[in-house]
């Protein structure tokens, strides 16, 4: 196998693994333990990974693309989305983050008379069919990685709207750090609409449990909702009790 497919092959092997051992890589792709060293120096190198005692991990304070992020656990997130639409009623005046999790909600709220205030681009552009859906856009400076507008004029129009519900995204969480996020130019949005929200839904996917990323915009028990596609660690469980947060495991769709 040439090189530049064995880094190929690798990166997709830790990308899905999440964290690996030297040893590991060593036995899956019959390479000596100092070409797998080398080759995972130059990929921590790129800022995408990080070396870990043995081995190395996926790097979550690195920015991955939305297209990129909307195909990884697509069932899972739709199933997430499905659960958090379940909680809307006609009338409600609601804020959806960036989160390709968040995107998927539109499928389900196509019959709700909504007031959808967003600084997702890909949700305001699937929304244009449904004039059931209010789009309020925050507007702002368009981040292309994420496919979200940010700026920090958008304070004033998130103050001057009531927010029943905030449907939020993290790139990680942790009862230590809280919920994170990978784009420090979005947190300070994210942690503005969790302030002004009336109820705050946490929608993710359960590999993000125990992860962080660069931010913290919130602390985990500033969360209402927390639904997740399987059931968390029992400290979470546990975590969630003594704060009232309501933990909701997804049903499958």
């Amino acid at each position: 196998m040439l090189k530049t497919q064995r880094m190929k092959q690798i990166q997709k092997y830790i990308d899905q693994h999440q964290t690996v051992s030297l040893d590991e890589l060593v036995t899956v792709f019959g390479v000596s333990k100092n070409t797998i060293r080398r080759d995972i120096q130059e990929l921590v190198e790129s800022g995408d990974y990080i070396k870990v005692y043995g081995g190395v991990t996926v790097n979550r304070t690195s920015l991955e693309p939305f297209q990129e992020r909307k195909t990884k656990n697509h069932l899972q997130k739709q199933a997430i989305a499905k659960q958090a639409v379940s909680y809307l009623k006609d009338g409600d005046v609601i804020f959806i983050d960036s989160g390709t999790t968040a995107f998927e909600m539109i499928k389900y709220m196509q019959s709700l008379q909504l007031t959808i205030i967003t600084n997702n681009l890909d949700f305001m552009i699937h929304a244009l069919p449904y004039e059931n859906l209010n789009i309020i856009s925050i507007g702002g400076v368009l981040e292309r990685k994420t496919n979200s507008f940010t700026s920090f004029t958008k304070q004033d129009l998130l103050q001057s709207h009531n927010i029943n519900k905030a449907f939020m995204a993290s790139a990680g969480i942790s009862i230590q750090n809280g919920v994170t996020n990978s784009s420090p130019l979005e947190s300070e949005l994210k942690n503005t609409v969790v302030n002004k929200s009336s109820k705050v839904f946490l929608l993710v996917d359960s590999d993000k449990f125990d992860q962080q990323a660069i931010m913290t915009y919130c602390h985990l028990q500033e969360i209402d909702v927390l639904i997740t596609d399987a059931s968390p660690p029992n400290e979470y469980v546990q975590f969630s009790v003594e704060h009232n947060i309501e933990l909701v495991v997804a049903a499958s769709v």
